[in-house]
């Protein structure tokens, strides 16, 4: 299927770009979530008229994200779990945990842009990629302590 991007995708394009995605990726997530429309003539007139406002708002999103990313970019959050005696954790620190503690210094931020490879599971000091936008990445510490 073949589609309009509507917004810059990771991995897929940018504003205005006609790209042939599956069907299923395409009917369930980009459309859906307002991130494509479907190629047809009507549909790239619609967006040939809408495109200097469409890019408007990507710039405006893109300024503030780069905003946000240079709140976050060096900051240290620290989090507290319960763990063992050799350092490892009952359980495990997810994006979700490292969205909150960081809303909770006052960066309100998604858990979706919290990008980690895997969840950590120990004790220690690790750098976290959070990506606000999709062009826009900023480093983060975060501090796994272990409860008394």
């Amino acid at each position: 299927m073949q589609v309009i991007l509507m917004d810059k995708v990771v991995n897929l394009g940018n504003l205005g770009d006609v790209v042939k995605v599956k069907e299923g990726y395409a009917r369930n997530f980009l459309i859906p979530k307002g991130f494509a429309k479907r190629a047809n003539a009507e549909n790239m007139k619609v967006f040939e008229a809408r495109r200097a406002e469409l890019e408007r708002v990507a710039a405006e999103k893109l300024a503030a994200a780069q905003a946000k990313a240079a709140k976050l970019e060096g900051l240290k959050v620290e989090i507290c779990r319960k763990a063992g005696v050799d350092g490892r954790l009952f359980g495990s620190v997810s994006p979700a945990d490292v969205a909150e503690a960081l809303t909770a210094q006052g960066v309100e931020i998604d858990k979706s842009a919290v990008r980690m490879p895997d969840l950590l599971k120990t004790i220690g000091e690790f750098s976290i990629e959070v990506s606000p936008h999709a062009d826009v990445v900023a480093s983060v510490t975060v501090t796994v302590v272990g409860e008394q």
